[in-house]
């Protein structure tokens, strides 16, 4: 009998042997550091990824977290500087730095980074004009981004990127771009119509002067204006008076007034005559 309650009491031993020290067993990940607390106070030791061993009753293990965390930060409402009213949404790239300082420092860190956060981006709607916010979002990313890690860096946090995700214009707003961009895109149309004409007009006088001190080249232009009309069926080619041909004419009749009209009494019927041809 003495014999088997000593095995009992071995087997009892052994067990509470085990349990405790599953009690005290705690595994952290690769991307997590341990903060143990003994009645309260933090030790100065920060376990790393693996097992690490505790008090039972007497220590409490705190995993902290190292990965970089995506948070979305929600909608804002603001008036730009330029009186618009805009919602902008947004979201977060950040990471754990120091441990210590994230359990101790702040409550909860995140929630504290998502409020930060938040009226970061208001104040930089307020101090932003509408044209920025559409055009200009890298520097405005850059600016919400220091905004946000001045004062998170005391809790250990450091802030990796922000990136502005949309701007939500009032329809009206929408309204009035679209017809500024409509009157824009007009106006650059009538410009290049405008220099497409005075660049036209400019060849066709070049065109012109080179006509008139070459008459031929004239003649030579009517005949290929001919000849491509007359290469369309179904149409009609009306042939203008030959241009040299009224100038002859009209060199002909200047000569003829200058000479003295006929005498005698054959007259008249030269005169008709003359006048016939």
């Amino acid at each position: 009998m003495a014999r088997v309650a000593m095995v009992l009491m071995f087997i009892v031993v052994v067990m509470m042997a085990v349990a405790g020290l599953l009690a005290s067993a705690r595994i952290v990940r690769q991307y997590e550091r341990g903060l143990i607390f003994r009645f309260g106070r933090l030790r100065e030791v920060t376990r790393g990824p693996g097992l690490a061993l505790i008090v039972p009753l007497l220590d409490r293990l705190q995993k902290v977290n190292l990965q970089i965390v995506t948070m979305p930060v929600p909608a804002q409402d603001g008036i730009t500087r330029d009186n618009v009213t805009v919602t902008v949404d947004a979201v977060v790239y950040f990471r754990v730095v120091d441990p210590v300082r994230a359990a101790v420092n702040v409550q909860d860190y995140m929630f504290a980074v998502l409020q930060v956060a938040q009226t970061s981006l208001r104040s930089i709607i307020g101090k932003s004009d509408l044209d920025e916010l559409l055009t200009n979002r890298e520097r405005l990313n850059q600016g919400l981004e220091v905004m946000i890690d001045s004062p998170v860096i005391d809790w250990g946090v450091h802030i990796d990127r922000v990136e502005i995700k949309d701007v939500s214009l009032p329809e009206s707003m929408k309204r009035s771009m679209s017809r500024q961009a409509e009157a824009e895109r007009e106006r650059r149309a009538r410009v290049i119509t405008a220099d497409g004409e005075l660049q036209a007009s400019r060849k066709l006088a070049e065109a012109a002067a080179t006509m008139a001190q070459t008459p031929t080249a004239l003649q030579l232009r009517l005949l290929e204006t001919v000849v491509e009309v007359a290469a369309e069926k179904n149409s009609t080619v009306v042939l203008p008076f030959p241009v040299e041909l009224l100038r002859f004419l009209e060199r002909s009749a200047s000569t003829q007034a200058t000479v003295e009209p006929p005498q005698g009494e054959y007259a008249p019927e030269l005169s008709r005559v003359h006048t016939a041809r």
